[in-house]
């Protein structure tokens, strides 16, 4: 009996050149070269990532100011928040777009972007929104109901939940979260990028975001690996470190999807 191809299930039964692109394996340690390659977008043109970043890590402050003393809820909140946020970046996409064309970007092709005229976009962050509201919830619920004594602290969390030897809520916490984030991070790791560069609707987008992630599993484990620390450094920062990190992550991922979606020239994709 042959066993079911899973990377088959995510890829067209178009021809490469038909449909313009073609999903290209890296080596495992490629998602550093993202990084460095992020790095120079935003020295190159500063004030617009900043400035996303300096909103990111005011919804961060909020979101901590709200929620101090429901931690139970806070948890929740910044991992949902870690869904949706790659929408967000869509103007620092068409940054990098730009600089790579050869092109002067600056806020106002940042902010083009967010004119509501392409419905695909807006239709990929109202899933990216229920995904992020349904971890919120589950997480919350999970925290709530299993926890042995009420959880409305970081301290309470680490002592209550991390640090319980009686239970292994944190560890179901844990692998719950990873659960519901790798189909989530797997489906849109390159979905947003090319829902902004090519003309593509949203199912083929997330196949391909599937099909790239499958393709390279190593890299994919780095640069999620990535995200996340650099992320939580910049929330440990009392929320000012996302400044940086939130623009630095953005450019770095346009150059991710450049890397794994390859254009394919019709000759030689014909010959």
């Amino acid at each position: 009996m042959r066993c079911l191809d899973w990377r088959a299930l995510f890829h067209s039964t178009e021809p490469d050149h038909a449909r313009g692109f073609r999903i290209h394996a890296v080596p495992p340690l490629r998602p550093l070269r993202w990084l460095a390659l992020g790095w120079a977008d935003l020295m190159r043109c500063p004030l617009p990532g900043l400035l996303h970043g300096l909103v990111a890590a005011a919804f961060g402050a909020l979101l901590l100011a709200l929620a101090r003393d429901r931690f139970w809820l806070l948890a929740g909140s910044f991992s949902g928040f870690l869904l949706v946020a790659p929408l967000l970046a869509t103007g620092l996409y068409e940054i990098s777009r730009t600089l790579q064309a050869g092109r002067r970007a600056g806020i106002g092709a940042a902010l083009a972007v967010w004119k509501p005229r392409d419905h695909r976009l807006v239709l990929f962050g109202l899933l990216l929104a229920l995904a992020g509201t349904g971890w919120v919830l589950t997480s919350a619920s999970l925290i709530t109901g299993f926890a042995a004594r009420p959880v409305h602290s970081p301290a309470d969390f680490l002592h209550v939940v991390v640090l319980d030897d009686h239970g292994h809520l944190f560890e179901a916490w844990l692998v719950l979260g990873s659960v519901l984030a790798a189909p989530m991070f797997m489906s849109s790791v390159v979905a947003i990028p090319m829902l902004l560069d090519r003309p593509h609707g949203v199912l083929t987008a997330v196949a391909t975001s599937v099909g790239a992630a499958l393709l390279s599993p190593l890299a994919m484990a780095l640069w999620a690996t990535l995200i996340l620390l650099l992320t939580l450094l910049g929330m440990a920062s009392f929320m000012l470190g996302l400044v940086v990190v939130v623009p630095w992550l953005a450019h770095a991922s346009w150059h991710a999807y450049k890397d794994l979606v390859r254009p394919v020239e019709t000759g030689a994709g014909a010959a």
